[in-house]
């Protein structure tokens, strides 16, 4: 199994990790395991006990919900260097949404009992797992307020945007591994509006599309048009 150093030029691209305390940084790879998942594979469903903090290394996680009918609520699709888990680690409650591999993947697990030991030890390191979640909270609450007031087109390019700057974590990447139904998921959106915008903004160049993938053309035009 490959050790988690390995990933450390990686995981300070991201800049949650890269402000950590050194101390903080090192002690969290001590502990971290290497967890490998295969596409299409359950990482945890709703309801899950809690078991850790995650980050990806390596691939894609999408994050959401099915019904009992079979109809999916995709909420983010996350990829290196991204963190996740958090909540649970809080309040020690079940796991909020369903987590499955969108591709071959490679995680770091910090193992839930590990983590609250070295917060006992090292309370003043609650701050630092404290801005990771309120980070998220904001962009939650961006979010709701876009569904509300926004039309679907300027919704659909901030998320785009949002995804292509890995919601905060990290600088700017150009290519972005969605699928078209994907988003449209993500944004409460038909099929067929999503395809009609992003056919838009290809027009323009803004964005190139092609199989599993969108291409981020012009970053700075797309940052207009999601105001």
């Amino acid at each position: 199994m490959p050790d988690p150093h390995r990933y450390l030029a990686l995981l300070r691209q991201g800049h949650w990790f890269a402000a950590l305390p050194a101390e903080l940084s090192q002690a969290l790879l001590a502990m971290a395991r290497v967890q490998r998942l295969e596409t299409g594979q359950r990482l945890f469903h709703r309801g899950d006990k809690p078991c850790g903090l995650y980050a990806v290394v390596e691939g894609a996680v999408r994050v959401g919900a099915v019904s009992e009918s079979g109809k999916e609520a995709l909420l983010t699709l996350v990829e290196p260097p991204y963190w996740f888990g958090e909540i649970s680690l809080f309040d020690g409650l079940p796991r909020t949404h369903d987590a499955f591999a969108d591709s071959a993947s490679t995680l770091l697990l910090l193992p839930q009992h590990e983590l609250l030991a070295l917060l006992e030890c090292q309370p003043q390191y609650w701050r630092d797992f404290a801005l990771l979640m309120t980070h998220k909270l904001r962009l939650a609450f961006v979010a709701l307020e876009d569904m509300s007031l926004l039309p679907a087109a300027p919704r659909l390019a901030r998320r785009l945007l949002l995804m292509a700057e890995n919601y905060g974590e990290s600088e700017p990447r150009r290519v972005l591994h969605l699928a078209q139904e994907q988003l449209a998921l993500m944004l409460a959106l038909s099929r067929q509006t999503t395809n009609q915008i992003l056919k838009e903004l290809e027009a323009q160049g803004v964005v190139r599309l092609t199989y599993g993938e969108i291409e981020i053309l012009d970053l700075h035009r797309l940052r207009q048009l999601a105001g």
